[in-house]
């Protein structure tokens, strides 16, 4: 039910001003399908947590049926795929499990999220277009 709360972005022209208009926080972009049951459960979380990290970062989520303009960019093949911007520039984290460019599942718990979160927007406003994420995630996600 997150979905519903949160804002689509319904074009990719709407994807690329989300991504080119903000300039002091880190955008967070859920890309995936909005009734698929990964990206349902990821949307509810991203919904309770987006007050807690509203004064950092923006929510956005995006159907990337509806709009799939930025599928072979970012490589969206994945049912539930979260990319992170700022200032007009992917933003990639190190979880540990190969894949440095996005989060492509799912997690259960608020406070893991807002510290990726958290991190990604530290290392961003540092100038680093990598992040460490707090919590290697290697053994339980390894593709």
């Amino acid at each position: 039910m997150g979905s519903v709360f949160l804002p689509h972005l319904r074009t990719g022209w709407h994807v690329d001003q989300a991504i080119l208009s903000e300039e002091e926080r880190l955008v967070v972009i859920r890309f995936g399908r909005d009734h698929d049951e990964q990206c349902m459960l990821m949307d509810e979380l991203l919904y309770r947590i987006a007050d807690r990290v509203k004064n950092f970062a923006v929510i956005y989520v995006c159907d990337n049926q509806e709009v799939p303009d930025f599928n072979k960019m970012y490589e969206l093949y994945d049912p539930c795929t979260i990319m992170f911007f700022f200032r007009n520039k992917h933003m990639m984290c190190d979880f540990g499990t190969g894949n440095n460019n996005k989060l492509n599942w799912v997690l259960d718990d608020k406070q893991e999220l807002i510290d990726i979160i958290e991190a990604i927007y530290k290392a961003a406003k540092k100038g680093r277009g990598l992040a460490i994420s707090p919590k290697d995630y290697s053994t339980k996600y390894r593709y």
